[in-house]
Order: C-alpha cells, then sequence, then structure tokens
C-alpha cells in the first residue's frame, strides 16, 4: 500500500469511527428520537475537525450546489453526504422522506422551513453556523429550502439520511404548493473507501 493511500485512510479515521458509531446505534433498532439525539451528538463530532473532508469531495461547480456521496451503508439504512455550496447556491424547496441530520463543516446555511397546511407555507427560518446541527423528520416536518448563507464564500456541510438518500424518490415544491417527483443522484465522485468492518 502506497504512503498517499496510508495517509488517505489515517485522514478518514474521523469519519470512519462516526461511521461505525452509527452503524452500533441503528443495529439497536432505536426509535427514531432516539438517532436524531444521539445521531446529532456524534455528527457534531464528526465536523468539530475539518481535517478530514477529501478535497474532491468538497470540489464546487459555478452553477449549482453539489452533493457527493460519502458513505453508503450496505443494507442502505443510512448515507453519509457532503454538500458542496457556492456563493448564491440553493437547493429548490424540498423533502427528504426519512430522517436526517445536517451539521455545517464550513461557512454558514440559511435554513428555509415550510409546511403544506393549507398550501405551502414558510413557518421560519434558521442561520447554521460551522460546527451545528439540526435535525429533519418526516413526523415533525421535513420540507425545507437550504442555501449558502457565507457571504461571497463557499459553505460545505455533511448531511446524514435513514436511506441511500441519492436513490429516494422524494419532491420539490412550488410556492403554489404544487409537487414534482425528483431523485437526487449524486456528483460524479466514488464514495470514499473507509474499511468498515
Amino acid at each position: 500500500m502506497s504512503v498517499a493511500t496510508l495517509a488517505a485512510r489515517d485522514g478518514l479515521r474521523p469519519l470512519r469511527r462516526f461511521v461505525t458509531d452509527l452503524s452500533r446505534l441503528l443495529d439497536e433498532r432505536p426509535d427514531e428520537a432516539r438517532i436524531l439525539t444521539e445521531g446529532a451528538d456524534l455528527l457534531r463530532g464528526l465536523i468539530a475537525a475539518d481535517d478530514w473532508l477529501p478535497h474532491d469531495h468538497a470540489a464546487p461547480d459555478a452553477e449549482y450546489y453539489r452533493q457527493y456521496l460519502l458513505y453508503r451503508d450496505p443494507e442502505a439504512r443510512f448515507s453519509v453526504v457532503s454538500f458542496v455550496w457556492g456563493p448564491g447556491q440553493r437547493t429548490p424547496i424540498h423533502d427528504h422522506t426519512v430522517w436526517g441530520l445536517v451539521g455545517v463543516l464550513r461557512g454558514a446555511e440559511i435554513v428555509e422551513n415550510y409546511d403544506r397546511h393549507g398550501g405551502l407555507r414558510l413557518t421560519g427560518s434558521d442561520r447554521l453556523e460551522a460546527g451545528e446541527v439540526e435535525t429533519l423528520s418526516p413526523e415533525k416536518g421535513d420540507i425545507h429550502r437550504v442555501s449558502n448563507g457565507a457571504d461571497g464564500a463557499l459553505s460545505v456541510s455533511i448531511h446524514v439520511y435513514g436511506a441511500d438518500i441519492g436513490a429516494v424518490e422524494r419532491h420539490v415544491f412550488a410556492l403554489d404548493g404544487t409537487t414534482k417527483p425528483f431523485v437526487s443522484g449524486y456528483a460524479p465522485a466514488p464514495a470514499l473507501d473507509l474499511e468498515i468492518r
């Protein structure tokens, strides 16, 4: 094994630890509330340091935000994804249909939350700074739009979802409340080889 390969694997130690710890938690078949609470604590630990994410999984695109697969659980119980936001980039209003955790690694994000009671309605917005984590649940409402909150700079966040999110059929919403199904997929970069045992 080359020195570069060993260094890359060593650099991924925080992500490997996070995946191992989250897998152990899910092995216990906890309820969603426990997954969100304990998973958020694990994610805070992962994003506490900003020296482990490979450059090719943090590369921006000039036009669109990027979604890179970092890890997919072999049983598709969860996936870990890096989102990379260039200046002014944002998602459409969308849902997830599964639980989720979002932790800001670099920069900041603006999250606008919506519900569909009587049409699509903005219910509030939050600004997440580096090191902060938010949770998502279809039971509590998981419709939102996310945008880069770092003026003129790059933002990177780590998202964890309760499925292989790139393969899940979800929905985008127009402001008039109409919906359209979509499957997000991932930006072109291979998932990381973490050698989880």
